[in-house]
């Protein structure tokens, strides 16, 4: 049964007990479940072969969430067979149709939110509201896409005709086989957003999940295997680098569409864009070094809580995250003391508990990485708090805050991925611009000032695709389907597409002119 309230991130400004009750009763019973074998989805059959590893959460390095397959590359290129035979009859299935159907998953999605969020926020880290807001984000766009083809018909528009008996117009049409390959932290939106967008447009689907992450992807998967989706038309197989690469390699994908590190992006760029005997797409978004600028006319009780929270939500794992922060001199002293305040005073700990706003970081390596960023920030800045791992059976980290570090060190232009904040001082506004903008990523930035002039300023000057201004919700995170735009420029995109906008479900397809004489 469909929830008859709605989680979004703005839920975190009125918290429903309802909403908790729901949760924390989902939560004792899927870990209750855990421990079971799951398969991979290949031409409408599970498939249980291979070797196999173990997903332990973050949040407890004692809690084995379940056994998953790693995807061979003999399996992907049988998922991807399967794909290309179920490629004619779905690309020729009515878009009606394909829209009823992929409304079905997004209903499904919707009506196991709290089982996916629970197992979500104990297999990432997220805390409950960002869990569920993940999860219910997921259904929001795959039906954004579905209301995109249904306001443009189809994609057929007529076109100009020289006379009565010459029909011409534009049509779109699917490429084929479309991979999909998902990151870690928004295993649910990541998961069903371009999978749904890719089905609805009419190509089949080959999704790869994230290693860190196949119990939430999982779950999402089995709801396009739930809403009744024909034979062959979706297939996922999930595993390491293993999987990801033998679908790149595969000549019979038409498509990708890869949410991950910028270094990873461009090599698929490279390898599989260009590979072929012609171009074939690559939806690309790489991540961010996110600034946000905050100017001596702000209002620093929004510019101190919009900035913890896009700095240290999900531990700093968001490729949106607020990384480098640039403040006036003058109030320099007054948003730090701010943001001090608000910093220490947040818990870390179960995501699934209440009180905690931020758990685990994702693993060893992220654990092991915040450890020497912390040493070299510490060697060459000011540490005014955090810096600490937690000895808390996982993989627990402080929030951290950083200043005095010299202009030219490299971690301002490192995406570090952690809950790490560098704050520096500006006199000059077009001296902070430059520096916000000298950097080859650029997908969110934020302002705070309450002057309309700099806002113009910031928003005719600044090289990134999602800005926010006086956002105390989130200085450069928050994006919901419909709302805002999500996408980026420069490197941290590959199409200067956002997705949840009116240009997405788009590249998922091709355009035809027809010419017709009567």
């Amino acid at each position: 049964m469909a929830q008859k309230f709605k989680i979004t991130y703005q839920t975190f400004a009125s918290p429903n007990p309802e909403v908790d009750r729901l949760f924390e009763e989902t939560v004792a019973r899927v870990k209750a479940n855990f421990g079971g074998t799951f398969p991979f989805y290949i031409n409408g059959e599970q498939r249980t072969s291979g070797t196999t590893f173990e997903k332990v959460s973050p949040t407890d390095l004692d809690l084995h969430m379940g056994t998953f397959y790693e995807g061979s590359a003999a399996d992907v290129n049988d998922a991807v067979t399967a794909a290309k035979a179920a490629f004619p009859a779905w690309s020729a299935t009515s878009w009606q149709e394909r829209v009823a159907l992929l409304r079905q998953v997004a209903d499904l999605i919707s009506e196991r939110v709290f089982e996916i969020g629970a197992v979500l926020s104990i297999e990432v880290g997220k805390n409950r509201l960002e869990a569920l807001g993940d999860v219910e984000e997921s259904a929001d766009l795959i039906r954004y896409c579905c209301d995109a083809l249904e306001e443009h018909q189809g994609f057929l528009h007529k076109m100009n005709s020289p006379s009565d008996n010459v029909h011409n117009r534009s049509v779109l049409k699917p490429f084929g086989v479309w991979g999909v390959i998902s990151p870690f932290n928004f295993p649910a939106a990541l998961s069903a957003g371009p999978c749904g967008a890719a089905l609805v447009a009419g190509n089949t689907v080959v999704h790869k999940p994230a290693e860190d992450s196949p119990y939430t992807s999982w779950l999402i998967d089995m709801c396009f295997v739930d809403a009744g989706l024909p034979t062959g038309v979706f297939n996922f197989v999930t595993g390491a680098e293993g999987p990801g690469k033998a679908l790149v390699a595969n000549p019979d994908v038409a498509g990708i569409t890869f949410t991950g590190s910028y270094n990873v992006g461009m090599s698929i760029l490279r390898s599989f864009g260009a590979a072929g005997t012609y171009n074939r797409p690559v939806i690309l978004e790489l991540g961010g070094k996110n600034p946000t600028i905050i100017t001596e006319n702000a209002d620093l009780d929004k510019a101190a809580i919009g900035v913890m929270r896009s700095a240290f939500g999900l531990s700093g794992q968001k490729c949106s995250a607020c990384s480098r922060v640039f403040v006036h001199e003058s109030v320099k002293d007054e948003f730090l003391s701010k943001l001090l305040v608000l910093t220490e005073n947040i818990n870390v700990g179960d995501p699934t508990d209440k009180a905690n706003y931020i758990g685990p970081v994702i693993n060893a390596t992220a654990y092991e990485n915040y450890q020497k960023w912390v040493g070299q920030l510490a060697e060459s800045g000011t540490i005014l708090t955090g810096g600490k791992t937690l000895d808390m059976n996982g993989y627990y980290v402080t929030p951290t805050i950083v200043t005095d570090l010299p202009d030219d060190h490299p971690l301002w232009k490192t995406e570090l991925f952690l809950p790490i904040v560098k704050v520096a001082t500006f006199t000059d506004r077009n001296e902070a611009m430059a520096r916000a903008n000298d950097i080859p990523l650029g997908l969110t930035a934020g302002l705070f000032s309450e002057d309309e002039e700099e806002i113009d300023w910031f928003l005719n000057h600044i090289e990134a695709g999602v800005l926010y201004i006086n956002r105390p919700a989130g200085a450069t995170t928050g994006a919901w389907p419909g709302y805002q735009a999500f996408g980026g420029w420069k490197g941290s995109t590959g199409t200067s597409k956002a997705a949840g906008s009116h240009y997405y479900l788009q590249q998922y397809m091709r355009e035809q002119s027809h010419t017709i004489v009567s």
